[in-house]
């Protein structure tokens, strides 16, 4: 007969077996950074095990794991970008101009959806390419279900607008479908 931290240990293992890849694939269309990914959905699981006694006792603990991606990817999204103000600020006193830009005729789903202010773009995520339902998604950011309703309608208006009518979604299976053909794959546990 196992102990009790034995027994939460199997647990905890069999949880992290269970979802890590689909953390991990949150986390990639969160941050736009495949790299970080992998660094954010252990960073996750990790603050999971210090809190495993009441992340266990949960209702939905994978909702609360996924809460817990989306904070991290939050805070990493946001360093960044102020990093590349710093960047920007430093490059923008000089005066070498740019001849001939490089100036992509396509704009992928990727990037597009790393223009989607954080919130637009989580709800999207976990609402299309994760299929997660209004009210898993609003306990995964801690919002209600009607800001979900609006962020991820919103959202998806502003994918149409960036990829253009050419390839614009115009229905949630199309948005999944978009979502995964570009590396966000919603396959796999759910």
């Amino acid at each position: 007969m196992g102990t009790a931290v034995d027994d939460a240990a199997a647990e905890f293992h069999a949880f992290f077996e269970r979802h890590y890849a689909e953390l991990a694939r949150l986390a990639h269309l969160l941050t736009g950074e495949p790299d970080a990914a992998d660094d954010l959905a252990a960073d996750a699981l990790l603050a999971l095990w210090h809190r495993w006694d009441r992340v266990r006792a949960a209702d939905r603990p994978v909702a609360y794991a996924r809460g817990v991606v989306a904070n991290l990817a939050r805070t990493r999204v946001r360093a960044a970008v102020r990093e590349r103000r710093r960047v920007a600020l430093f490059w923008s006193q000089r005066t070498e101009p740019t001849e001939n830009p490089d100036v992509a005729g396509v704009v992928d789903v990727q990037e597009a959806l790393r223009r989607l202010p954080f919130r637009k773009r989580a709800c999207v995520v976990l609402r299309h390419a994760f299929d997660l339902s209004e009210k898993d998604t609003a306990l995964a950011l801690g919002v209600s279900v009607g800001t979900v309703k609006s962020q991820t309608s919103k959202g998806v208006a502003e994918l149409q607008r960036l990829l253009g009518t050419r390839t614009a979604p115009r229905a949630p299976q199309q948005v999944r479908a978009v979502i995964a053909r570009s590396g966000g794959a919603a396959g796999g546990a759910r």
